[in-house]
């Protein structure tokens, strides 16, 4: 009868304190093998496998694609690529950005979940936003167990929060908890593995390993979403209780983050507006002084009126950008 064997964490914000801390509790003979992603800038290395070597009785490595899973290891994705499963060996590519992020959490809990089904562990620690929530209801809707971080013990409590709000979690933990309770966890008998209890995470895990679009629009429906990464139509796709969003190449994006991602890309609309707006109003000022100068009077009015409004536009762009977002209990009001 197979057994819990695959542990598979998300991190992002705080994440590091928080695997250190967990590492350090574990046993060297964890009959399992654990799998890591930590929101990472694509520009920097990444030192968390000598991290985690250190802190612990484990050691970890980076992921290399390809290479046979084993137990006893801590596998790690690398900057800028996905960290995947599939049958028994790693996956290491370039896929698409998934809730703003490459490594992203959501990609490799999903695909743990499709091929390993009930023998998965799902960990979500400390991080901001929302990524790991569709990732961990894919496991616990797969028979595997979900277990988050306390909010409260968490550095950065966004992750966490968003889990316990959207996923029927097994175990809320400290850290401190969390390396003595995994232990008892790793090697639980569980029912074989079965097949997809829906549509979502074959397609997302077809698309994931195979690098292959075709169905992704399939799941969910056409919103009137644009996608922040490439411009395309995001369809909106529920797994359960579960929203998501996913475009026809892949991108997809938590509602939290798309929403990020959304302001984000209104600001950079805004300054560029802004500029134009600016250069109209000095042009229109130059040319009503000239206009003065060559006693062009009603030529003079004209480009004022058309500096003034150009310089009222700008203003209330400048605003919006100065002022931002209303606070958020402004904004439940």
């Amino acid at each position: 009868m197979p057994s819990r064997d695959i542990v598979v964490i998300g991190a992002s914000a705080g994440g590091v304190e928080a695997l250190a801390a967990l590492v350090r509790r574990l046993p060297s003979d964890l009959p399992a093998a654990m799998f890591v992603v930590l929101h990472l800038s694509p520009e920097h290395k990444s030192v968390l496998p000598q991290i985690l070597s250190s802190a612990g009785p484990l050691a970890a490595k980076h992921a290399r694609n390809g290479e046979t899973i084993l137990p006893n290891r801590i596998y790690v994705a690398r900057p800028d690529h996905h960290l995947l499963v599939h049958e028994d060996h790693v996956r290491v590519i370039r896929g698409p950005r998934e809730n703003g992020h490459r490594p992203a959490i959501d990609p490799l809990f999903r695909t743990a979940a499709y091929t390993f089904g009930a023998r998965v562990i799902g960990i979500v620690l400390s991080g901001a936003l929302d990524d790991g929530t569709a990732g961990l209801a894919a496991i616990k809707g797969q028979g595997g167990l979900a277990i988050v971080q306390d909010p409260d013990d968490a550095l950065v409590d966004a992750m966490p929060r968003s889990a316990l709000e959207n996923v029927d979690v097994d175990h809320v933990l400290s850290n401190t908890e969390l390396g003595k309770v995994l232990p008892r966890l790793v090697g639980e008998s569980v029912e074989a593995v079965g097949a997809a209890r829906s549509a979502v995470p074959e397609v997302e895990s077809a698309l994931q390993l195979n690098g292959s679009t075709e169905g992704a629009l399939k799941v969910g429906r056409p919103s009137s979403l644009a996608c922040p990464d490439c411009g395309g139509v995001l369809n909106e796709v529920h797994d359960g209780d579960l929203v998501r969003f996913r475009c026809r190449v892949g991108h997809a994006f938590a509602p939290e983050t798309l929403y990020t991602e959304q302001r984000t890309a209104l600001e950079g609309a805004l300054w560029a507006a802004l500029r134009p707006l600016e250069e109209q109003a000095a042009l229109s000022r130059r040319m009503a002084v000239r206009a003065r100068e060559l006693g062009h009077s009603k030529s003079a009015i004209r480009h004022d009126e058309r500096a003034h409004a150009a310089q009222t536009q700008a203003r209330k762009v400048r605003d919006a950008l100065r002022l931002g977002a209303p606070p958020k209990a402004d904004a439940a009001e």
